[in-house]
């Protein structure tokens, strides 16, 4: 096969730099929710809860969202807010949140690490899986694998 030769460019085209800001990436998680989730934590939780949400679920967490009694976190599509109460809290149900994340696979190898326990679901149709956990402050989380669409 013969190599395609270029031809030479002639004219005087200088790229301009682009002055827009940079729209930052959003978070690589997705709440499966229609409105922002409200969730309680006990007091004193602050630091598990970043480090479950930010460290492994990779939610982002915001400066100008200091909020007092509330712990507000960013997903790709809506806030995931903690109330800040005392214990003990009760709870108006079990049922999980629902959350997708790419790294479903990788996840599961850190929670096996970390011998965090749960339960690992496989749904009807093929490729249907979830993880089902209890995040540090005891709330129920039901994580699937996003299918990148084509």
């Amino acid at each position: 096969m013969d190599a395609i030769e270029l031809e030479e460019f002639g004219g005087d085209y200088k790229p301009v730099a682009d002055e827009r800001p940079l729209m930052p990436e959003p978070p690589p998680v997705r709440l499966i929710a229609i409105d922002d989730v409200h969730l309680p934590v006990s007091s004193g939780q602050e630091r598990e809860m970043d480090a479950f949400y930010i460290g492994r679920l990779r939610f982002v967490r915001k400066p100008d969202d200091e909020a007092d009694g509330v712990l507000i976190y960013h997903a790709e599509n809506q806030r995931l807010c903690f109330d800040i109460l005392e214990p003990p809290i009760a709870r108006d149900s079990v049922r999980p949140i629902g959350m997708e994340i790419t790294w479903l696979n990788e996840l599961e190898i850190q929670l096996i690490e970390d011998q965090i326990p749960h339960t690992r679901q496989v749904g009807l149709l093929p490729g249907e899986e979830s993880l089902l956990l209890q995040d540090p402050a005891g709330n129920w989380l039901q994580i699937q694998q996003a299918r990148p669409v084509h």
